[in-house]
């Protein structure tokens, strides 16, 4: 059962929703959801926000006290491609991840759409992911994490790192990914309703913005199209009331059929993305708690007390 904290937010994302997409001006709707990021709480005096460039594309690098230098979570922030930044709407989550996982967190701010269509997003994050390589960090001390349009990007990238023949990171994590930008889910109709924040029936539109007539089924873009032989492990984290929730159930069950360890969470009666919700739901908090035990499994090699 969900907390009450969590349902009195899905009823405050309801009303965001019909502000959120009711504009159809993607300026004036960035400007709106980073405007709402500036009210969210402060973090923690003791975490270290740094901003660099990285082969020309803006960074956050955020470590929290305690995180281990040389060990790295790569986080791709969601936003349909189209909005949101990991210097205002994702700061929370970046130093909750720090905590969680100790480890650095670089999250790139890479190029949106419709400026910049697909491939763009995509060209970006292996950029970052190279410089990574190049500067001196281990790929098995490597973590890419993702939500929403961003965890479709993280397995985009996976994808493209194993078919460039770079060496693989040490594990991969998506939240509420949107694998599919085809939108052929059952869920994407099923949950219509349920869902409070993203409007399935929208998200054909949505995707052909960031898609710009690029195939919907390429796997680079729709991972989901992809084969994910040889991928590292991943933990995926879902709710049932998402539109996105076949997008979830299905790459699961394909880098299962691969023979690729993955580990699915069906969470009950959560919002979209909840985790970047964790200052104010203790469902968030858990999350990322979660998440933090998988990454450090996987990057340290033990669980974190």
């Amino acid at each position: 059962m969900s907390s009450y904290q969590a349902t009195a937010f899905k009823l405050a994302l309801r009303m965001l929703k019909k502000r959120m997409f009711n504009n159809t001006d993607h300026v004036a709707l960035r400007r709106m959801v980073n405007s709402s990021a500036r009210h969210m709480p402060k973090p923690p005096a003791d975490i270290d926000f740094r901003s660099e460039r990285v082969e020309g594309v803006p960074c956050l690098w955020v470590k929290a006290m305690g995180a281990e230098p040389n060990k790295i979570v790569l986080y791709l922030h969601g936003g349909g491609y189209i909005f949101c930044s990991a210097h205002t709407t994702h700061k929370d989550i970046l130093w909750r991840l720090s905590v969680a996982s100790k480890c650095r967190v670089i999250a790139p701010d890479y190029r949106l759409a419709p400026e910049h269509p697909y491939p763009a997003a995509l060209e970006d994050s292996i950029k970052v992911y190279q410089w990574l390589l190049q500067q001196g960090y281990k790929p098995e001390h490597i973590v890419i994490v993702g939500d929403s349009a961003g965890g479709g990007l993280t397995y985009g990238t996976v994808l493209k790192i194993r078919d460039m023949g770079l060496p693989l990171p040490a594990a991969t994590v998506g939240m509420s990914p949107w694998t599919d930008l085809a939108v052929t889910g059952e869920s994407v109709i099923t949950n219509l309703k349920r869902d409070v924040l993203i409007p399935g029936d929208g998200l054909p539109e949505g995707a052909q913005y960031y898609l710009a007539g690029a195939d919907p089924r390429d796997p680079y873009a729709s991972p989901l199209y992809g084969d994910p032989k040889g991928l590292p492990p991943t933990l995926i984290q879902v709710s049932k009331d998402e539109v996105l929730l076949d997008d979830s159930r299905r790459l699961a069950a394909k880098y299962k059929a691969a023979g690729v360890p993955c580990e699915l969470e069906l969470w009950d009666g959560m919002p979209h993305v909840w985790q970047t919700l964790a200052m104010f739901i203790p469902e968030g908090k858990t999350a990322i708690k979660r998440i933090g035990d998988f990454i450090s499994k996987h990057v340290h090699g033990r669980n974190i007390i």
